[in-house]
């Protein structure tokens, strides 16, 4: 079986546009997009802005990381995120092989146990919210969420008959199923009729279209205008798309529901650091301490390893005061020396 000839961007565009071009033609997402043309814009600027990355090979991109790490003083994580964008301009665009290792000074990572409220905090904090952000809340809290899956939800993705929910290209580009509340199912079911009502009236005047995947889009033309593919949680006004420049409605912005919660948290009077993440870590703490099987869990939450979702098993709240010591299961008690 031959290989797939690589593609090779149009050399007669500038760089960025170079570097848009093969990340739009291998699909990447447009956040992810962004994300790599302001890594690559900062690392040429750090050599001056004028120095073409050509020229430039793997031990000015270990010079560059470790100057993150250690001037910068960014998180392991987004030192990983830039070395990966620069990767992604030397491999792909570019076509030049790092054959050098890069060993950049590290940034140091610290596990630290995920913050998790308890089930009164959770009330609380969701009783201090309201209208779309506050069933955004819950969903996140009720399904095991993350925020983008459930910004990104669609109408066609949740399945009321059999109360679950499908999440589409999650993190890795990974589907999976989870569950759908069934004290949400009712604000859920209103929810999809006002964006139906919502979808009606924009195909009157002469809009109604969402963004769907290229290929998708190629394959089916009208899908983008059709009720399925609307937004459960679309913007208040329509926006053109960065990508096409077409008019249409896009989803809301992650934004709004984190200022939600952190407003709703204060008011809620929780001192825990508490974001729209902690409502999945805290679904993920409730679930096993009712008993579900961590390998069910690990499915709900769309982990890879079964590891990652072990480190719930360390917040759990557990009652010792049930357990009996081995030294109750003895025949005798061991009598006690005397003096």
């Amino acid at each position: 079986m031959e290989n797939k000839p690589k593609f090779r961007p149009n050399q007669n565009l500038r760089l960025m546009d170079q570097v848009r071009e093969v990340l739009r033609y291998h699909h990447y997402a447009y956040r992810t997009e962004q994300t790599y043309c302001q890594w690559i814009l900062r690392y040429i600027h750090y050599f001056g802005g004028k120095t073409h990355p050509r020229l430039l090979g793997a031990k000015n991109i270990e010079e560059f990381l470790s100057h993150l790490a250690t001037a910068g003083r960014v998180s392991a994580s987004t030192q990983r995120q830039a070395l990966n964008a620069l990767v992604f301009l030397y491999r792909h665009v570019l076509d030049i092989d790092l054959d050098e290792e890069i060993t950049p000074a590290r940034s140091r990572r610290f596990a630290r146990p995920p913050t998790v409220l308890t089930c009164d905090e959770v009330q609380r904090l969701l009783a201090a919210m309201e209208g779309k952000t506050a069933l955004m809340a819950k969903l996140m809290y009720g399904s095991g969420l993350r925020l983008m899956e459930c910004i990104r939800l669609r109408v066609q993705d949740v399945d009321f008959g059999q109360n679950l929910i499908f999440v589409r290209g999650g993190k890795g580009g990974k589907d999976r199923t989870t569950i759908l509340p069934q004290n949400l199912r009712e604000e859920m079911l209103k929810q999809v009729a006002a964006v139906k009502s919502l979808h009606h009236a924009e195909l009157g005047a002469g809009f109604g279209e969402v963004y769907i995947p290229e290929a998708l889009a190629r394959k089916y033309p009208g899908a983008a205008r059709q009720a399925g593919w609307q937004w459960v949680f679309p913007a208040k006004g329509r926006s053109r798309d960065p990508r096409s420049g077409r008019e249409m409605r896009h989803h809301v912005l992650e934004s709004v529901l984190q200022k939600a919660v952190k407003r709703a948290a204060l008011q809620a009077g929780i001192d825990k650091k508490t974001g729209c993440h902690t409502l999945r870590h805290s679904f993920a703490t409730h679930m096993l301490e009712s008993g579900v099987n961590i390998r069910v869990l690990q499915e709900l939450l769309g982990h890879a390893d079964v590891k990652t979702t072990e480190i719930y098993t360390h917040v759990m709240a557990r009652d010792i005061r049930q357990l009996q010591s081995p030294f109750d299961r003895l025949d005798a008690a061991v009598p006690v020396p005397s003096g």
